[in-house]
């Protein structure tokens, strides 16, 4: 028996050193978890986070539908104050409209205004240059002008569960974003988005934020029909987006993750006002 105890089954300290080595591990993953989210918190918004704290930035495109799902709950925060205050729906639609873009600093919008400069022009081979200017041109300025228009009178035309609606539509724009990383290829080896499609490769890594953005989605039970509209609205516009950018520019750039971003947004709260 006692050979059986010491060869065929493990000790109680072996047992010990295995569950603490276990509890380490753990720790140590929820560690690189926190790390991962400072860092896309750091990367995607204007918050402040203290330099001191530790960053990982390697792969922080996972955790991007995270991170549109706080800021759509602090624009929604101050759009619930401004109602309870009693500002007009319209006013307060633009003002969160402005807040959602300073939040980001605009990354998102300039690159969405970018892609428009360089899909404007009718040479292929020189979409990408005009894309690297830093000069927005006429296309680019009209694109964040219509992308601006669409949000502010779509999000006013919503008068309930708006902070669900901003919360849901913030995570989905950004779910676009990841899938465009996992499927296409990127074209600028040096550009400012390469580090996301070296660290993210496969599908699988887009599942835990669709399973967010699906739990979030069924809060809205009690509409259902709006519940299924953010469901599968906000799944197939980030999804035809991104293809549309990829077969006009034969992959993807940081600019046109931006523009995913963007138009997913604006075109799924236009759906919303549908139902």
């Amino acid at each position: 028996m006692a050979g059986k105890c010491k060869f065929g089954s493990p000790s109680r300290e072996e047992e010990f050193n295995f569950c603490k080595v276990g509890v380490q591990g753990m720790v140590r993953q929820l560690r690189v978890w926190i790390a991962q989210i400072l860092a896309a918190m750091m990367f995607y918004t204007c918050l402040p986070i203290p330099s001191g704290w530790t960053l990982e930035f390697r792969g922080i495109a996972r955790v991007a539908p995270l991170i549109g799902v706080v800021i759509g709950g602090l624009v929604g925060l101050l759009d619930w104050g401004l109602a309870y205050v009693g500002m007009p729906l319209l006013t307060r639609s633009a003002i969160a409209v402005a807040v959602w873009i300073a939040l980001t600093g605009g990354l998102h919008l300039d690159g969405a205004m970018d892609t428009a400069d360089g899909l404007a022009v009718t040479d292929p081979q020189r979409r990408l240059q005009a894309m690297s200017d830093s000069v927005t041109g006429a296309f680019g300025a009209i694109a964040a002008i219509v992308i601006l228009l669409l949000k502010t009178v779509a999000l006013s035309e919503i008068d309930r569960d708006r902070i669900w609606v901003l919360m849901a539509v913030a995570g989905w724009g950004r779910w676009g974003q990841l899938v465009a990383i996992v499927l296409y290829p990127y074209l600028k080896p040096t550009g400012k988005g390469a580090f996301h499609k070296e660290s993210i490769r496969s599908l699988w890594e887009v599942l835990p934020s669709f399973l967010l953005l699906f739990g979030l989605s069924g809060t809205l039970y009690e509409q259902p029909i709006r519940a299924i509209a953010l469901l599968v609205g906000g799944g197939a516009i980030g999804l035809l987006v991104g293809a549309w950018l990829d077969r006009k520019l034969g992959g993807q750039t940081g600019d046109t993750y931006g523009a995913i971003v963007e138009w997913t947004e604006a075109l799924l709260l236009c759906l919303l006002t549908v139902f």
